[in-house]
């Protein structure tokens, strides 16, 4: 079961944004637009309704990013070295239950075993033999606080799972060349976000459904938009 598990798993990746078939990219216009955005600018918004992608495309954009595997028909910015990455969610339950399964896949664990023995490790966009190793969180079973993943150049790039329910404090300190902010965030965390990525020409990706209204940040971004 696990050798089935991980055999299939090494193809997930693969099997996003095909050529051809019923989920052919071609149905995904708005996808592929995020995408090839990222190549001249360096914050991009994805805001939508529920149950559409969001998540999924900035798992996927996360994982061509910390793996260096793009896609020949890839528009977007390319890094050709390992990255430095964060991946943030509003808290830890909603960051262990979307975007480390995204990335990860469920993890299953039988008592006594590691984070890395768990059975549904690599069953996420992430391909099994690319996951280095994964740092276990503390007091959220299941939970992992950081990735690294072997980089197609040789290195090694790591992701840090992080919760707004942190605080900004959490996000200081670091240089990112990947940020990507799933569901609202404060304005405050934001930020801090954004500044992680300065000194070394980051990304900072925000994919969200506005269930809270429109808020000062959300304005900002969509009066730039229409500004051209």
């Amino acid at each position: 079961m696990e050798q089935e598990l991980q055999h299939r798993a090494e193809q997930k990746i693969d099997t996003y944004y095909p050529d051809t078939g019923p989920l052919r990219r071609e149905l995904y216009p708005k996808h592929l637009r995020f995408f090839a955005l990222g190549k001249d600018y360096r914050e991009r918004m994805l805001m939508a309704a529920n149950r559409v992608g969001k998540s999924t495309v900035g798992a996927y954009e996360t994982t061509v990013h910390a793996t260096g595997r793009y896609p020949a028909w890839w528009e977007g910015k390319r890094f050709s070295h390992p990255i430095s990455a964060v991946c943030a969610g509003d808290s830890a339950l909603s960051v262990r239950d979307v975007i480390q399964e995204k990335l990860l896949g469920k993890l299953v664990r039988s008592p006594g075993d590691s984070m890395t023995q768990s059975i549904g490790m690599g069953t996420g966009l992430l391909p099994a033999a690319n996951i280095h190793s994964v740092v276990s969180k503390t007091g959220l079973p299941g939970a992992v606080e950081m990735i690294r993943v072997h980089h197609s150049s040789g290195g090694v790039s790591t992701i840090k799972l992080r919760s707004y329910e942190q605080g900004a404090e959490v996000f200081r300190g670091s240089e990112e060349h990947w940020v990507w902010v799933d569901e609202e965030c404060p304005e405050a965390v934001y930020s801090e976000l954004l500044t992680r990525t300065m000194t070394c020409n980051g990304l900072l990706a925000w994919t969200f459904t506005p269930i809270s209204g429109t808020s000062s940040l959300i304005r900002a971004f969509m009066e730039s938009a229409f500004r051209g």
